[in-house]
């Protein structure tokens, strides 16, 4: 659907307007999307990126200052996140032995397998996304890529 149709407005100042509007838009479209795909799971998508983050360390350890730096939203209180999923019992928390001014936060047994389970979620396909052809999602990929340089 247009987003003139979706949000009941027919004129935009420019092109540049109406792409900005329409890029927010379908950016929480697809957000709300996302939670809905999560709440069986009992998790949010800031907790979601957290333990992929912490995934990809797996072995290693990784500090708050890390998962702040590599996650998808920027506003997201990660020490706090981290408390609902270490109350979750999906991560555990200690002191880094060479910092003692760091904490390690590792992922669980039981939040690998939380992940494991919400795999098939992460692709995309439960989501508009799944209306573009692969070529599509390419040239989408670098349009967003060019947007933010």
């Amino acid at each position: 659907m247009k987003i003139e149709d979706e949000i009941k407005q027919t004129a935009f100042k420019s092109e540049y307007h109406k792409a900005y509007i329409n890029t927010i838009y379908t950016a929480n479209l697809l957000e709300q999307a996302q939670s809905n795909l999560f709440k069986p799971f009992s998790i949010t998508l800031p907790q979601y990126n957290l333990l992929r983050i912490l995934r990809g360390q797996h072995p290693k350890p990784a500090t708050v200052s890390l998962l702040i730096e590599r996650m998808l939203d920027k506003t997201s209180n990660a020490s706090r996140i981290v408390d609902k999923l270490e109350a979750k019992e999906l991560v555990t928390r200690k002191q880094c032995p060479n910092d003692r001014r760091t904490v390690d936060v590792l992922i669980t047994d039981k939040g690998l397998a939380l992940l494991k389970q919400m795999d098939e979620l992460d692709d995309g396909s439960k989501t508009g996304l799944k209306n573009l052809t692969e070529q599509e999602a390419v040239e989408l990929n670098r349009l967003l890529d060019k947007i933010r340089e």
